[in-house]
């Protein structure tokens, strides 16, 4: 190495001067020589000056020095370089073999970018796999970018009540109030793509409460259609609907849904009408007029107390399934599902009707062969969609979590998706699975101190270098850290 050419380009970019940098820190190395210290900080000088390509070769030059370390940091900078050249595919390779550095004390930051790679080739089932680990990451100061990401693949891959609980999850670790406008007008697109209207116009009211964000053209259009929908919708209760299937309502009494109410004239055969007298006949009359009053009163109070039964069975009904309760109940659904897929049975009857072929054929490759033991450990009930945590233990031995997303069909439900659940931060749960792709922007992510990444046109990087001490002749030397 060329020390004076190595100190002067690293002044010069300590100076800001970059051109002066890279000259110097090109004549630093002998013909043939590998240093890792001297192709980092081109690499970094190559990133400011916009050089992308050269950039991430000479972060890959720098890789070719095994003593100099620090592989983890110059993977990801050379797939960040790469993915500002517009090679995500290149980009994914590098980003991955930067996660898998035991040593490197931020994979978040590689996970971040690796998402974005698989984002910019549209595989965002491994995008969301990417962003959920850069969340659940416990050197992550501040998760809710990467569930905001999270969010973004789940509306792309169709599963609106996926994003719900990722955007509701990012504004929990988020606190400056601009970007949790920016989350809630999310929040409010993902409610309208589940029809819940409501919670889509109370999030983008949210949104713009304070005057300082603008909702995009496709969330105004999106608002407007939560309004005409809540404005359009029946204002009818369940109680309503209850009693309506048990034939109040329908014009007909259901009591006698044949409409034969009234008195039967009696056959002449059976009382001998025609054979008594005028004074039997009087007698008679007297006596069934008593009858009939006795009959009347009992009549009545029979009929309201079947009413009062038959209205008390309604709300008891109604308020079962306004809690959730169906038949059959979710966790006999998630048991036969597993329970009939390890034996190898058909689950297609214990699936939702709504779901794509594809959707299907997620759902059985996520659903473990041969379990031995499947637990309801608990179960997250609403009146037409449910979840459910699952404990199964594996025919080769040990435990897996599955969580089971339900939908209601009819008074029962069906099974809408399955997902493997690992560990999260602080207790919170992120899953991943399959889906059909929707629309939605994902959002960019946030800037991190030292990493270089893609915001308003601006980049970071992670530089590595901080003075350590100088040598015993007195000349400076500089060791590469992770920034």
């Amino acid at each position: 190495m060329n020390q004076q050419a190595f100190e002067a380009g690293r002044d010069a970019y300590r100076q800001g001067d970059l051109a002066s940098a890279v000259r110097w820190l090109e004549q630093a190395k002998q013909p043939g020589e590998v240093s890792g210290r001297i192709d980092h900080l081109l690499g970094n000088c190559l990133m400011k000056l916009g050089n992308y390509d050269q950039a991430a070769i000479a972060y890959g030059d720098a890789l070719g020095d095994t003593s100099y370390g620090h592989a983890g940091a110059l993977a990801s900078n050379r797939g960040r370089a790469l993915l500002a050249a517009g090679k995500p595919q290149e980009a994914v390779a590098s980003l991955t073999m930067a996660t898998k550095d035991q040593d490197y004390p931020t994979p978040y930051k590689a996970f971040v970018a690796l998402g974005n790679a698989y984002s910019q080739i549209g595989d965002y089932r491994e995008a969301g796999v990417a962003y959920r680990n850069a969340a659940i990451d416990e050197n992550n100061p501040d998760p809710s970018g990467a569930l905001r990401s999270l969010g973004g693949c789940f509306m792309k891959m169709g599963r609106a009540v996926d994003a719900v609980e990722a955007y509701r999850t990012a504004l929990d670790f988020s606190t400056p109030l601009e970007s949790q406008n920016a989350i809630y007008e999310d929040l409010g697109m993902a409610y309208a793509a589940a029809n819940r209207w409501n919670e889509a116009v109370d999030s983008f009211g949210h949104a713009t409460a304070d005057g300082t964000h603008q909702l995009s053209e496709e969330s105004q259009q999106a608002l407007e259609a939560s309004k005409a929908a809540l404005n359009s919708t029946p204002k009818s209760s369940s109680t309503d609907a209850f009693l309506m299937a048990a034939g109040y309502g329908s014009g007909n009494d259901p009591l006698d849904p044949l409409g034969k109410s009234g008195e039967f004239i009696p056959s002449p055969e059976d009382t001998g009408f025609f054979d008594i007298s005028e004074q039997e006949m009087v007698q008679m009359e007297a006596a069934g007029r008593k009858i009939r009053r006795k009959h009347t009163h009992s009549g009545l109070r029979s009929f309201l107390v079947f009413l009062l039964v038959v209205l008390l069975l309604a709300g008891a009904a109604a308020c079962a399934y306004y809690n959730g309760y169906g038949w059959p109940l979710q966790e006999n659904v998630v048991e036969d599902l597993f329970t009939t897929n390890a034996s190898g049975g058909d689950v297609t009857n214990l699936l939702a009707s709504g779901l794509t072929d594809d959707a299907r054929l997620d759902i059985t490759a996520v659903l473990p062969d041969g379990a031995t033991g499947v637990t309801v450990e608990g179960v997250d009930r609403s009146m037409n969609e449910s979840s459910a945590l699952v404990t199964v233990t594996l025919s080769a031995g040990g435990e897996q979590s599955y969580h089971v997303s339900l939908v209601r069909e009819g008074i029962g439900w069906k099974v809408d998706d399955v997902t493997v659940e690992y560990p999260a931060l602080d207790g919170e749960q992120a899953s991943i699975g399959g889906g059909e792709d929707a629309t939605a922007e994902l959002p960019a992510e946030a800037p991190a101190e030292g990493e270089y990444s893609e915001i308003d046109g601006e980049q970071s990087y992670e530089e590595g270098y901080s003075e350590e001490g100088s040598t015993d002749d007195g000349t400076s030397t500089t060791t590469g850290t992770v920034g």
